[in-house]
């Protein structure tokens, strides 16, 4: 099973990670990728140079950034594979206890059927 990890930084973004965050992190992102649970990651720059863009009525809205509430904020996503959603859970843990803290929302993928072998 295939997993969409949201996280959402439990500081503020003007507290950027130092570079002892950063060696953790990459030490993490390399053997995660090497064990074969880490499929995709990325990180996300700052809000600032973001916007988000909603529709209501028939009517579009776009609000620049940077957006203030912290708990708001996607910091980056994983993609993940996983045998269970409490193995996600399990990996998550491990990827917040690196990243120092936050939240992160964890959804299941879908997967479509593999196609079937066609008889002639």
């Amino acid at each position: 099973m295939r997993f969409l990890c949201i996280y959402k930084p439990g500081k503020r973004e003007e507290t950027g990670p130092t570079q002892e965050d950063m060696a953790k992190m990459g030490k993490l992102i390399e053997d995660a990728m090497k064990e074969g649970w880490l499929l995709s990651t990325e990180g996300c720059l700052p809000s600032a140079l973001g916007a988000r863009v909603g529709l209501s009525d028939g009517k579009f809205t776009v609000t620049d950034g940077p957006f203030t509430e912290a708990k708001e904020l996607i910091g980056g996503f994983a993609i993940i594979q996983a045998k269970s959603k409490q193995e996600a859970i399990d990996l998550t843990k491990r990827f917040l206890n690196t990243a120092g803290g936050g939240e992160t929302e964890i959804r299941q993928l879908y997967e479509a059927p593999a196609a079937t072998a066609v008889k002639q």
